[in-house]
């Protein structure tokens, strides 16, 4: 007997379902009008200045299926990201953003050293992230929709400072970072080149994820594990090439080191699409992985960039993958169990706010 196909989830449930984010750039998630406004007042070209206009260019350079094209997008954002006042706006209004799109709990990541163009010291750019995530934390609780954000800290693994980056992570644990990433071209920047970055965060016990498995592929996931030390896995799409048969799901052993350690795989099924990581959302990956059981979660990398929130992701999966509520729910809890926060908290968060708002929409 067929079983009966699940019933179709509406937008505004899938909107107002709670949900937990932990792969997500600040530097690619501006709201396009902020973005054209701090243009205009840093001096600063973009390539078009209508907001509408602007959120297609941004789309179809991410769409190209290069890596490296999609990383030169953020020239343009990262211009305008270079004073305190600028990095005040953008941190508030990707909380608003988050709490919009029914986040509960993000974490959202940047490279400090990549905003060092104007006169900021580098805990001058932490402090004034913080100050504008604060307070847009604050602006999302008064209006009834509250959401939680941590930070990462990033190193860019193609330059030398992810030493002093983790240094910064370590200085400001107690103050709203609550771990480390080193992001940028993958292919040809081993992670291992960072070690010191890594030994002196596991000394001194802040958590850490590294981008891999994305443009590279199980070379780049075992060395971000079984060498380095991390936590959890940025994108790890490539993942799949230790499961030479996902439909037999007959794992090798990174693949079930992975899926038995329950080390969480940060996916970002639009942006993977883009970058040509993956060929179609209905054909992603994730859904395997996630059925295999897998700790997936679904996260939006660049909200700006790839012209997409937590909602669209859910509705994309939901769509085209034949995703259900209970899949829904299992990728947040994941993500919550996986975040960067304590463990009485990710459980407070689970059961307070995150198993009751799948009931609700159930």
């Amino acid at each position: 007997m067929t079983a009966a196909p699940a019933p179709r989830i509406d937008a505004d449930t899938l909107r107002r379902l709670p949900k937990a984010v932990l792969h997500d750039h600040l530097d690619g998630a501006l709201r396009p009008a902020t973005l054209v406004e701090l243009a205009e007042t840093a001096g600063h070209t973009l390539p078009v200045t209508d907001p509408e206009a602007l959120a297609a260019w941004f789309r179809e350079a991410a769409g190209s299926g290069d890596l490296v094209r999609y990383i030169a997008t953020f020239e343009h954002t990262l211009a305008v990201m270079q004073t305190r006042e600028s990095l005040l706006r953008t941190a508030e209004e990707y909380v608003l953003d988050l709490a919009a799109d029914g986040v509960v709990y993000g974490e959202v990541r940047y490279a400090p050293e990549l905003m060092l163009r104007g006169e900021l010291t580098l805990p001058e750019v932490v402090e004034a992230v913080q100050e504008g995530l604060a307070a847009g934390m604050a602006k999302a609780a008064a209006a009834g929709t509250p959401v939680r954000v941590g930070t990462l800290l990033c190193g860019m693994r193609m330059f030398d400072r992810t030493r002093e980056i983790a240094g910064l992570a370590v200085a400001y644990r107690d103050a709203g970072v609550v771990g480390f990433d080193i992001a940028g071209a993958e292919d040809g920047f081993p992670a291992a080149d960072h070690l010191a970055a890594f030994e002196h965060l596991r000394a001194e016990s802040v958590p850490f994820t590294i981008h891999a498995g994305e443009a590279h592929g199980l070379p780049s996931i075992h060395q971000a594990l079984q060498v380095c030390g991390a936590q959890r896995i940025g994108h790890g799409v490539r993942i799949t090439d230790d499961i030479p048969d996902l439909a037999a799901g007959k794992l090798g052993r990174l693949a079930a080191w992975v899926r038995d350690r329950r080390i969480a795989l940060e996916m970002c099924p639009t942006s993977n699409l883009q970058t040509g990581a993956a060929t179609s959302i209905a054909e992603h990956p994730v859904t395997a992985l996630k059925d295999l059981g897998f700790r997936v979660t679904v996260n939006t990398d660049n909200r700006l960039v790839s012209g997409t929130t937590m909602t669209r992701e859910m509705s994309l999966l939901v769509e085209e993958a034949g995703w259900t509520l209970d899949d829904l729910r299992t990728v947040t809890v994941n993500a919550v169990k996986s975040a960067f926060l304590p463990y009485d908290e990710r459980v407070a968060l689970i059961r307070d706010v995150v198993l009751p708002g799948y009931e609700l929409a159930g």
